[in-house]
């Protein structure tokens, strides 16, 4: 099973949210509340959608150091590549 990074963009354009999963899609539908699931911060500012995702990753832990970098950073630089 592959793992992905995901970068959501909020429908305001000015909040993102950084996260890890095996389903992107699935994971979208919990974070805009149409399945159960989705993390807190992502109430607010729905309608949430993909600003990219980063995939192919073998395990979950290397899938968690990109996003730990990816969240250092802030807004629109969260959708640039990990390590520009």
């Amino acid at each position: 099973m592959a793992w992905s990074v995901y970068v959501l963009v909020s429908a305001s354009g000015g909040a993102t949210y950084v996260g890890v999963t095996t389903d992107v899609q699935r994971r979208l539908s919990q974070h805009n509340g149409e399945l159960p699931g989705g993390a807190r911060s992502t109430r607010r500012d729905r309608p949430w959608t993909i600003g990219v995702v980063h995939d192919g990753f073998d395990d979950r832990a290397e899938a968690q150091r990109v996003e730990a970098s990816l969240k250092r950073r802030r807004g629109s630089e969260r959708l640039q590549p990990p390590g520009s």
